[in-house]
């Protein structure tokens, strides 16, 4: 396995002290833990000043300006070769509308190259210090959602991806697709580095603010909707967070009903909308054998495998209708589906989204998830980094082709930010709510304090990163136009309608 040959050695346990990994192409062997710290045993815990000190130590292995370095690996695979064989596994009839979607901008490529970013991370400067990472850490990968008690939350919202990792690797990519969107929107070099110098900084300092906080804090920290208008630093900017935290509370089922259904007769069924939104009265000959078997098998078995209060409450709804849904840029081509249900009548709506879950792009570097079911591994990542999950998350497997699913509702109270609309003073703000959220969830799972004694108190890791950030962003750019000669060529093919 390239990049952590030896990386079970390196695995932080309660009985070991994690050992700093320099994962470069002729350094990947994890190296010997500081002599300075004794061998614990599961009675005889670090203390607080030890766990800082192994963080500081690890600066001597890895220095933080090392975070800087990027360049192609000799070794590296062809970023195309990459995209398509992930494509081997999808929806054939779905791949050039995922292909046309990533055609529009180096962001937009961006946002669907985890695997060629997660293999190019592979061979950069690591801690050895593991978190549940998110695996596809990107700003346009946060949101807003509400909490099972209603209130208004700000978190990350895409797990597909997520698997016990570097911190370092979510840290990166969030900052390179700073950078990157910071280009997409044309703002001036200066404001794009400041954007990105801000999400590092906000990382560092939260996750030294952890540090110093009690356990259970950490675990029930959140960032509710009127914590992120306090943080606004102009009535403009409150205004701004005001607006689009009401938008999303009207993000629920009642509006998800009227813009995703119609009456047919008396009774709701979802729209036509191809190739965004297929019901499956429309497309029976285009379903392959696993579509097929998902919609036959898999809301019994999502209901069976549900919490024993969860599946009270699914009891209480009836399927109504089933239509395939095409969702963001990278996932395009992924089995994902929406399901209709109504409760008391027809104005009591639940939608719930259905996604097919693949192994995660860490996977190729890292050690397996302890889930077989990949749907588990999503959903089991989501409750570890997120403080509130929705309630229907929940996973199932085909029974013939072995495929996994995961659950969730569809919207509720669902917001997300115009990245594309924003200038330089919002791209700094949202920094900040980003760079914040990553830290508490890595907190969460990983240890706040010897990862805040090796980031410091000064801007030397930010100012590493903002570099990194900007030599990936240059990656990306070639990897984009290779991508878009391809397609230009006749080599791949890319239509928005090709599949209708």
């Amino acid at each position: 396995m390239r990049g952590f040959t030896a990386l079970d050695s390196a695995w932080p346990e309660p009985s070991r002290e994690p050992k700093a990994v320099a994962s470069l192409p002729d350094a990947r062997v994890p190296r010997k833990p500081n002599p300075g710290i004794k061998q614990m045993t599961s009675n005889d815990r670090p203390t607080a000043e030890q766990r800082f000190a192994l963080g500081k130590s690890i600066r001597k292995q890895v220095p933080r300006t090392s975070h800087a370095l990027w360049q192609p690996d000799a070794l590296r695979p062809d970023p195309i070769g990459l995209l398509e064989e992930q494509n081997q596994s999808r929806v054939d009839w779905l791949v050039p509308v995922r292909r046309a979607r990533m055609m529009a901008s180096p962001f937009a490529f961006c946002r669907a190259g985890a695997r060629i970013m997660a293999t190019d991370l592979r061979t950069t400067p690591v801690t050895g210090l593991m978190v549940q990472a998110c695996g596809d850490a990107h700003l346009a990968n946060f949101g807003l959602f509400a909490s099972p008690e209603r209130a208004l939350v700000f978190d990350l919202n895409d797990f597909d991806e997520t698997l016990q990792g570097p911190w370092e690797w979510d840290l990166k990519r969030l900052a390179a697709s700073f950078t990157i969107a910071g280009r997409h929107n044309e703002l001036d070099r200066d404001s794009i580095r400041k954007a990105t110098l801000r999400v590092v900084q906000t990382y560092r300092e939260a996750m030294n603010e952890f540090a110093g906080r009690r356990t259970l804090d950490v675990w029930y920290s959140l960032l509710k909707a009127e914590e992120i208008e306090a943080w606004a630093n102009s009535q403009r900017g409150a205004k701004r967070i005001a607006r689009a935290t009401a938008k999303a509370r009207t993000r629920n089922h009642y509006q998800a009903l009227d813009s995703l259904a119609e009456e047919i007769d008396g009774q709701y069924r979802l729209k036509s909308e191809p190739p965004l939104l297929v019901p499956l009265r429309e497309i029976s000959e285009k379903l392959d054998y696993i579509t097929q078997q998902l919609i036959r098998e898999s809301y019994q078995a999502y209901v069976e495998n549900a919490a024993p209060h969860c599946r009270v409450l699914l009891d209480r709804y009836r399927p109504v209708d089933f239509a395939l849904k095409v969702v963001g840029v990278g996932s395009v081509g992924t089995r994902c589906c929406i399901l209709l249900l109504e409760g008391r009548d027809r104005h009591d709506p639940l939608l719930l989204q259905i996604k097919e879950a693949t192994d995660s792009v860490l996977a190729e570097h890292l050690p397996p998830s302890p889930y077989q079911n990949q749907g588990r591994r999503v959903v089991e990542g989501q409750r570890l980094m997120q403080v509130a999950s929705d309630i229907f998350l929940g996973w199932t497997r085909t029974s013939e082709t072995g495929n996994d699913f995961y659950w969730r509702q569809l919207r509720d109270w669902k917001g997300s930010a115009n990245i594309e609309s924003m200038r330089a003073t919002d791209l700094k703000r949202y920094a900040r709510l980003c760079g914040w959220t990553l830290a508490r969830a890595h907190a969460r799972s990983g240890d706040p304090i010897a990862i805040a004694g090796y980031l410091g108190s000064s801007d030397t890791f930010d100012q590493a990163l903002a570099e990194f950030a900007e030599r990936y962003a240059d990656q990306n750019e070639r990897d984009y136009h290779a991508f878009v000669n391809a397609i230009r060529s006749g080599r791949l093919d890319a239509d928005d309608e090709s599949c209708f």
